[in-house]
Protein backbone atom coordinates (compact mmCIF):
# COMPACT_ATOMS: atom_id res chain seq x y z
CA UNK A 1 0.00 0.00 0.00
CA UNK A 2 1.02 3.37 -0.31
CA UNK A 3 -0.28 6.51 0.52
CA UNK A 4 1.33 8.48 -2.27
CA UNK A 5 0.32 10.27 -5.28
CA UNK A 6 -2.35 11.84 -3.74
CA UNK A 7 -3.65 11.86 -6.64
CA UNK A 8 -6.74 11.91 -5.01
CA UNK A 9 -9.49 13.60 -6.60
CA UNK A 10 -10.89 12.09 -3.41
CA UNK A 11 -13.96 14.06 -2.22
CA UNK A 12 -14.53 15.49 -5.57
CA UNK A 13 -18.09 13.68 -5.59
CA UNK A 14 -18.68 15.66 -2.17
CA UNK A 15 -18.91 18.95 -3.25
CA UNK A 16 -22.27 17.90 -4.73
CA UNK A 17 -23.45 16.25 -1.44
CA UNK A 18 -25.37 19.05 0.55
CA UNK A 19 -27.17 19.27 3.96
CA UNK A 20 -30.37 20.46 4.68
CA UNK A 21 -29.11 23.62 6.27
CA UNK A 22 -26.68 24.58 2.88
CA UNK A 23 -29.52 23.97 1.00
CA UNK A 24 -31.54 26.16 3.02
CA UNK A 25 -28.69 28.90 2.70
CA UNK A 26 -28.18 28.88 -0.50
CA UNK A 27 -31.91 29.37 -1.32
CA UNK A 28 -32.00 31.96 0.96
CA UNK A 29 -28.91 33.92 -0.57
CA UNK A 30 -31.30 33.43 -3.92
CA UNK A 31 -28.21 30.72 -5.38
CA UNK A 32 -29.81 27.41 -5.63
CA UNK A 33 -33.93 27.83 -7.00
CA UNK A 34 -36.21 25.11 -8.14
CA UNK A 35 -39.04 25.41 -9.94
CA UNK A 36 -42.59 24.84 -8.69
CA UNK A 37 -42.51 21.19 -10.34
CA UNK A 38 -38.84 20.48 -8.46
CA UNK A 39 -37.07 20.67 -11.48
CA UNK A 40 -33.51 23.03 -11.19
CA UNK A 41 -33.79 25.81 -13.13
CA UNK A 42 -30.83 26.87 -15.93
CA UNK A 43 -29.19 29.11 -13.04
CA UNK A 44 -29.13 26.27 -10.65
CA UNK A 45 -27.84 23.94 -12.70
CA UNK A 46 -25.19 26.42 -13.54
CA UNK A 47 -24.52 27.02 -10.33
CA UNK A 48 -23.81 23.56 -8.84
CA UNK A 49 -21.17 23.19 -12.09
CA UNK A 50 -19.78 26.48 -11.49
CA UNK A 51 -18.65 24.84 -7.84
CA UNK A 52 -17.87 21.54 -8.84
CA UNK A 53 -15.14 23.49 -11.17
CA UNK A 54 -14.00 24.99 -8.30
CA UNK A 55 -14.32 21.85 -6.20
CA UNK A 56 -12.17 20.01 -8.75
CA UNK A 57 -9.50 23.08 -9.39
CA UNK A 58 -9.57 23.04 -5.17
CA UNK A 59 -8.21 19.62 -5.38
CA UNK A 60 -5.74 19.94 -7.92
CA UNK A 61 -4.04 22.56 -5.39
CA UNK A 62 -4.35 20.43 -2.90
CA UNK A 63 -2.72 17.05 -4.83
CA UNK A 64 0.14 19.11 -6.47
CA UNK A 65 2.74 17.58 -4.06
CA UNK A 66 1.37 13.89 -4.91
CA UNK A 67 1.01 14.86 -8.66
CA UNK A 68 4.33 16.39 -8.77
CA UNK A 69 5.89 13.02 -6.96
CA UNK A 70 4.19 11.11 -9.36
CA UNK A 71 4.91 12.44 -12.81
CA UNK A 72 8.47 12.28 -11.44
CA UNK A 73 8.60 9.28 -11.02
CA UNK A 74 7.09 8.52 -14.90
CA UNK A 75 9.09 10.34 -16.51
CA UNK A 76 12.75 9.10 -14.44
CA UNK A 77 11.17 5.85 -16.83
CA UNK A 78 11.75 7.48 -19.71
CA UNK A 79 15.53 8.77 -19.09
CA UNK A 80 18.48 7.05 -21.14
CA UNK A 81 20.82 5.16 -19.15
CA UNK A 82 22.76 7.21 -16.43
CA UNK A 83 25.39 6.49 -13.70
CA UNK A 84 23.36 7.54 -11.16
CA UNK A 85 20.74 4.77 -9.91
CA UNK A 86 17.27 5.84 -11.03
CA UNK A 87 16.08 5.19 -7.57
CA UNK A 88 18.38 7.36 -6.38
CA UNK A 89 17.09 10.29 -8.40
CA UNK A 90 13.50 9.83 -7.52
CA UNK A 91 15.31 10.25 -4.09
CA UNK A 92 16.75 13.57 -5.15
CA UNK A 93 13.72 14.39 -6.75
CA UNK A 94 11.54 13.76 -4.21
CA UNK A 95 14.09 16.02 -2.06
CA UNK A 96 14.12 19.11 -3.82
CA UNK A 97 10.17 18.68 -4.28
CA UNK A 98 9.47 18.75 -0.48
CA UNK A 99 11.89 21.93 -0.39
CA UNK A 100 10.51 23.70 -3.23
CA UNK A 101 6.99 22.75 -2.03
CA UNK A 102 7.80 24.92 1.66
CA UNK A 103 9.36 27.68 -0.48
CA UNK A 104 6.59 28.82 -2.55
CA UNK A 105 3.85 28.33 -0.04
CA UNK A 106 2.29 24.78 -0.61
CA UNK A 107 3.21 23.73 2.85
CA UNK A 108 3.45 25.32 5.83
CA UNK A 109 5.98 24.53 8.15
CA UNK A 110 3.32 22.74 10.36
CA UNK A 111 2.39 20.68 7.02
CA UNK A 112 6.03 19.92 6.49
CA UNK A 113 6.46 18.35 9.84
CA UNK A 114 3.13 16.12 9.34
CA UNK A 115 4.36 14.96 6.11
CA UNK A 116 7.95 14.23 7.60
CA UNK A 117 5.61 12.05 10.34
CA UNK A 118 4.07 10.38 7.32
CA UNK A 119 7.26 9.51 5.68
CA UNK A 120 8.90 7.97 8.41
CA UNK A 121 5.44 6.12 8.81
CA UNK A 122 5.56 4.81 5.50
CA UNK A 123 9.18 3.81 5.45
CA UNK A 124 8.66 1.61 8.26
CA UNK A 125 5.31 0.09 6.40
CA UNK A 126 7.59 -0.36 3.80
CA UNK A 127 10.36 -2.10 4.92
CA UNK A 128 8.20 -4.60 6.89
CA UNK A 129 6.06 -5.55 3.61
CA UNK A 130 8.47 -5.60 1.44
CA UNK A 131 10.61 -8.17 3.58
CA UNK A 132 7.41 -9.95 3.78
CA UNK A 133 7.53 -10.39 -0.07
CA UNK A 134 4.08 -8.02 -0.63
CA UNK A 135 5.61 -6.37 -2.75
CA UNK A 136 9.39 -5.06 -4.04
CA UNK A 137 11.72 -2.57 -5.79
CA UNK A 138 13.92 -4.29 -8.16
CA UNK A 139 15.88 -2.09 -9.71
CA UNK A 140 19.61 -1.24 -7.52
CA UNK A 141 20.13 1.58 -5.94
CA UNK A 142 22.52 2.91 -3.08
CA UNK A 143 19.68 4.58 -1.32
CA UNK A 144 18.49 1.60 -0.67
CA UNK A 145 18.07 -0.05 3.19
CA UNK A 146 16.67 -4.00 3.28
CA UNK A 147 15.33 -3.62 -0.08
CA UNK A 148 13.43 -0.48 0.10
CA UNK A 149 14.58 2.87 -1.44
CA UNK A 150 14.48 5.68 0.75
CA UNK A 151 12.14 7.44 -1.61
CA UNK A 152 9.62 5.18 -0.53
CA UNK A 153 8.49 7.11 1.92
CA UNK A 154 7.75 10.18 -0.25
CA UNK A 155 4.79 8.00 -1.31
CA UNK A 156 2.93 8.59 1.98
CA UNK A 157 4.51 12.07 2.41
CA UNK A 158 2.36 12.75 -0.72
CA UNK A 159 -0.72 11.64 0.99
CA UNK A 160 0.07 13.29 4.32
CA UNK A 161 0.67 16.44 1.82
CA UNK A 162 -2.88 16.06 0.23
CA UNK A 163 -4.62 16.07 3.86
CA UNK A 164 -2.71 19.15 5.06
CA UNK A 165 -3.23 21.24 1.97
CA UNK A 166 -7.22 19.90 1.65
CA UNK A 167 -7.60 20.99 5.55
CA UNK A 168 -6.32 24.74 4.35
CA UNK A 169 -7.73 25.02 1.21
CA UNK A 170 -10.66 23.62 2.01
CA UNK A 171 -11.46 25.35 5.75
CA UNK A 172 -12.24 21.87 7.13
CA UNK A 173 -13.97 21.18 10.38
CA UNK A 174 -15.05 18.32 12.32
CA UNK A 175 -18.39 17.86 13.97
CA UNK A 176 -18.96 14.80 16.54
CA UNK A 177 -15.22 13.78 15.90
CA UNK A 178 -13.86 11.43 18.72
CA UNK A 179 -9.98 12.11 18.68
CA UNK A 180 -8.67 9.12 21.14
CA UNK A 181 -10.85 6.25 19.67
CA UNK A 182 -9.57 7.35 16.25
CA UNK A 183 -6.19 7.13 16.96
CA UNK A 184 -6.24 4.23 18.85
CA UNK A 185 -8.17 2.31 15.88
CA UNK A 186 -6.05 3.97 13.47
CA UNK A 187 -2.62 2.36 15.13
CA UNK A 188 -4.62 -0.91 15.36
CA UNK A 189 -5.33 -0.86 11.70
CA UNK A 190 -1.45 -0.12 10.66
CA UNK A 191 -0.78 -2.48 13.21
CA UNK A 192 -2.72 -5.35 11.46
CA UNK A 193 -1.52 -4.75 8.28
CA UNK A 194 1.83 -6.54 9.76
CA UNK A 195 0.13 -8.80 11.89
CA UNK A 196 -2.01 -10.89 9.80
CA UNK A 197 0.96 -12.48 8.33
CA UNK A 198 0.84 -14.30 11.27
CA UNK A 199 -2.59 -13.84 12.70
CA UNK A 200 -6.39 -14.02 11.73
CA UNK A 201 -6.69 -11.06 9.70
CA UNK A 202 -8.77 -8.07 11.19
CA UNK A 203 -9.38 -5.96 8.72
CA UNK A 204 -13.24 -6.40 8.69
CA UNK A 205 -13.92 -5.98 12.35
CA UNK A 206 -11.31 -2.80 11.90
CA UNK A 207 -13.92 -1.41 9.57
CA UNK A 208 -16.77 -2.19 11.79
CA UNK A 209 -15.36 -0.61 14.61
CA UNK A 210 -14.15 2.51 12.34
CA UNK A 211 -17.84 3.12 11.03
CA UNK A 212 -19.16 2.86 14.37
CA UNK A 213 -16.48 5.41 15.62
CA UNK A 214 -17.04 7.67 12.50
CA UNK A 215 -20.72 7.27 13.19
CA UNK A 216 -22.43 11.02 13.11
CA UNK A 217 -19.04 12.21 12.01
CA UNK A 218 -18.82 14.56 9.73
CA UNK A 219 -16.16 16.84 7.92
CA UNK A 220 -17.69 20.30 6.77
CA UNK A 221 -15.55 22.51 3.69
CA UNK A 222 -15.80 25.46 1.91
CA UNK A 223 -16.10 25.76 -2.21
CA UNK A 224 -16.84 29.41 -3.44
CA UNK A 225 -18.13 30.76 -0.36
CA UNK A 226 -20.59 28.12 0.56
CA UNK A 227 -20.00 25.56 3.09
CA UNK A 228 -20.45 21.49 2.65
CA UNK A 229 -20.48 18.95 4.63
CA UNK A 230 -20.24 15.06 4.65
CA UNK A 231 -19.46 11.95 6.30
CA UNK A 232 -15.88 11.67 7.34
CA UNK A 233 -16.40 7.71 6.55
CA UNK A 234 -17.65 8.39 3.15
CA UNK A 235 -14.64 10.86 2.78
CA UNK A 236 -12.08 7.93 3.43
CA UNK A 237 -14.27 5.29 1.19
CA UNK A 238 -13.56 7.97 -1.91
CA UNK A 239 -9.90 8.69 -1.12
CA UNK A 240 -9.31 4.23 -0.82
CA UNK A 241 -10.85 4.50 -4.29
CA UNK A 242 -8.86 7.33 -5.85
CA UNK A 243 -5.79 6.13 -3.90
CA UNK A 244 -6.35 2.79 -5.56
CA UNK A 245 -6.24 4.33 -9.02
CA UNK A 246 -3.22 6.57 -8.35
CA UNK A 247 -1.56 3.09 -7.38
CA UNK A 248 -2.68 1.59 -10.66
CA UNK A 249 -0.79 4.61 -12.64
CA UNK A 250 2.47 4.29 -9.91
CA UNK A 251 2.99 0.73 -10.14
CA UNK A 252 2.40 0.95 -14.37
CA UNK A 253 4.99 3.67 -14.21
CA UNK A 254 7.44 1.43 -12.03
CA UNK A 255 7.09 3.06 -8.52
CA UNK A 256 7.16 -0.49 -7.24
CA UNK A 257 6.02 -3.83 -8.35
CA UNK A 258 3.81 -6.89 -6.79
CA UNK A 259 4.60 -10.25 -7.07
CA UNK A 260 2.19 -10.72 -10.20
CA UNK A 261 3.82 -7.76 -11.94
CA UNK A 262 7.36 -8.70 -12.18
CA UNK A 263 6.66 -10.44 -15.21
CA UNK A 264 4.47 -7.40 -16.75
CA UNK A 265 1.81 -4.83 -15.46
CA UNK A 266 -0.77 -5.95 -13.82
CA UNK A 267 -4.15 -4.08 -12.59
CA UNK A 268 -3.70 -3.71 -9.09
CA UNK A 269 -6.64 -6.19 -7.18
CA UNK A 270 -9.59 -4.46 -6.25
CA UNK A 271 -9.22 -5.34 -3.13
CA UNK A 272 -6.59 -2.79 -2.25
CA UNK A 273 -8.90 -0.65 -2.79
CA UNK A 274 -10.48 -1.58 1.10
CA UNK A 275 -7.01 -1.62 2.32
CA UNK A 276 -6.11 1.95 1.28
CA UNK A 277 -9.87 2.89 2.64
CA UNK A 278 -8.46 1.62 6.29
CA UNK A 279 -5.66 3.51 5.73
CA UNK A 280 -6.10 6.86 5.28
CA UNK A 281 -7.42 6.69 8.79
CA UNK A 282 -4.02 6.67 9.84
CA UNK A 283 -2.89 9.93 7.81
CA UNK A 284 -5.99 12.04 8.84
CA UNK A 285 -5.64 11.05 12.08
CA UNK A 286 -2.25 12.54 12.05
CA UNK A 287 -3.10 15.76 10.65
CA UNK A 288 -6.47 15.93 12.61
CA UNK A 289 -4.10 16.02 15.50
CA UNK A 290 -1.36 18.38 14.58
CA UNK A 291 -3.59 20.63 12.20
CA UNK A 292 -6.93 21.27 13.46
CA UNK A 293 -7.92 24.28 15.61
CA UNK A 294 -9.68 23.59 18.65
CA UNK A 295 -12.98 25.91 17.52
CA UNK A 296 -12.83 23.99 14.00
CA UNK A 297 -13.85 20.47 15.64
CA UNK A 298 -17.04 19.67 17.80
CA UNK A 299 -16.09 16.74 19.76
CA UNK A 300 -18.14 13.92 20.19
CA UNK A 301 -19.89 13.34 23.69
Amino acid sequence: MRLQSATATARAFGGVCLDMRSLNALKSTGTLTATPTGTPTGTSIASAAGQLLRFGLLQARCCAFAVALVAGIGASALLPDLPVARYDLILLYGIGLTVFARKVGWDSARDTAVIAVCHLIGLVFELVKVRLGSWSYPEDAIAKIEGVPLYGGFLYAAVGSYVCRAWRLLDLSLTHYRPRLMAALAAAVYLNFFTHHWLPDARWVLAALLLAALWGTGVGYSVGGARYRMPLALAFVLIGFFLWVAENAATYAGAWSYPDQLDGWQPVPIAKFGAWALLISVTFVIAARALRPSRAVSLAP
